[in-house]
Parts: C-alpha cells; sequence; structure tokens
C-alpha cells in the first residue's frame, strides 16, 4: 500500500505541474522593478570575486541575501566591510544567512554525502524564505544545494530564480567540480578564459583576449 501511495502522490504531483505550465502558456512576465538576489559566497577568493561581481550591479538588485558556510567568519568580515562602505543597512538592503558547509577540504567522499544532504535539508528554508529572482555565485561548494533546491523550486513551479554561474579567474583550463554539475543545469555560466569556453562551449566568455 506504502508504494502505491506513493506512486499516485508522484503522479498528482506530476499533474499538477503539467496543469501549471499549461496556464502560464503565452502569458508574459511581470516586469519588476526590483530584483532579489541571493549571493553565495565562500571561503577564499570566491567572496572576493562575489563582491566585485556585486558592486557592478545597479540599485536594481536589492536585496541581496548573502549565504555562506556557518564555520566561514572570513566571508562574514569581508560581506560586512562591503555593505559598510556602501553604506547599506543589513535587515533593509541586504541579509545574512549560514547553511552547514557540504564538504570540508579534504574530507572522505563517503561522509561528505551525508554532509552535503544535510546541506540540501538546511537550503529548503533558505530558498523558501528569500525567494529570489537570481542565484549568484563563483564557484565555492555551498552552492552546490542552494542551486538544486532553486532548481526543484522552479520546476514545480514554487520559485523562479535565474541561476549564474561565475566561475573562477583561475580556472583557465579546467572548470571546477561545481562548475561542472552546473554546466548543464545553470541559466548562464560565465568563464573568464577563452579556453575554457572552447572546453565547455554552453559557457558564455567573459575576460580579455590578447
Amino acid at each position: 500500500m506504502t508504494c502505491v501511495g506513493t506512486v499516485i502522490a508522484i503522479f498528482a504531483i506530476a499533474i499538477c505541474r503539467l496543469i501549471w505550465i499549461a496556464t502560464r502558456i503565452g502569458k508574459k512576465p511581470t516586469p519588476s522593478i526590483r530584483v532579489s538576489v541571493l549571493a553565495i559566497a565562500g571561503s577564499g577568493g570566491h567572496t572576493t570575486e562575489l563582491l566585485r561581481l556585486l558592486k557592478s550591479l545597479s540599485k536594481q538588485y536589492t536585496p541581496v541575501h548573502y549565504v555562506f558556510a556557518s564555520s566561514d567568519t572570513m566571508s562574514r568580515t569581508k560581506i560586512m566591510q562591503h555593505e559598510d562602505e556602501r553604506k547599506n543597512v543589513e535587515g533593509k538592503d541586504f541579509y545574512i544567512n549560514t547553511i552547514p558547509r557540504s564538504r570540508e577540504v579534504a574530507q572522505p567522499w563517503l561522509s561528505s554525502a551525508y554532509t552535503t544532504l544535510i546541506a540540501i535539508i538546511h537550503a529548503f528554508p533558505i530558498i523558501w524564505n528569500t525567494s529570489p529572482d537570481l542565484i549568484l555565485c563563483t564557484g565555492p561548494g555551498t552552492c552546490i544545494p542552494l542551486c538544486l533546491v532553486g532548481l526543484l523550486f522552479k520546476y514545480f513551479g514554487l520559485g523562479k530564480a535565474q541561476i549564474v554561474f561565475v566561475e573562477s579567474i583561475c580556472r583557465v583550463k579546467t572548470m571546477s567540480l561545481s562548475g561542472r554539475l552546473l554546466y548543464r543545469w545553470a541559466d548562464k555560466i560565465f568563464v573568464q578564459w577563452p579556453e575554457l569556453q572552447k572546453k565547455y562551449p554552453k559557457s558564455i566568455f567573459i575576460g580579455r583576449t590578447v
């Protein structure tokens, strides 16, 4: 009986999804004055690259909901300094969210599966509460659980976030693990080296040519 109930539930969800898609065919999206951003930071240079990207965005991209690993104190410090310089107010222009780290450096892959699952569970309320229009990430492993949940929400009509992944400038010939995992699913993939764009033709080159 349990298996039958599960099959019925899955079938019902699929039907609801099809009905939702059918009702939206031909409808144009309502233009939004503000774009809510979920900005995923990471230790090392990931946060620095993320903050540089945010500086280039217009004031339309607000509020910014930062997410980083709960053990990442460096990202918190950089973000607070960045927003203080811009004279933004926490709780109005930006918000701070933390999530358990998916995988520590040199952590065994077997235990990484468990910690990643925990991170995915924590990602659900973050995506639900922030309801982002844009998920912006520059490569940290923390982005995978959040992007996965964002994709699930969008598929079932519970969210609308566009996922934009910007590969780190230090990646010249090969993509990071995060980049490879999101390559087929992100709405936009940007790389900063022409060698990388040739290897991953779906990506968009935004660097400089010699």
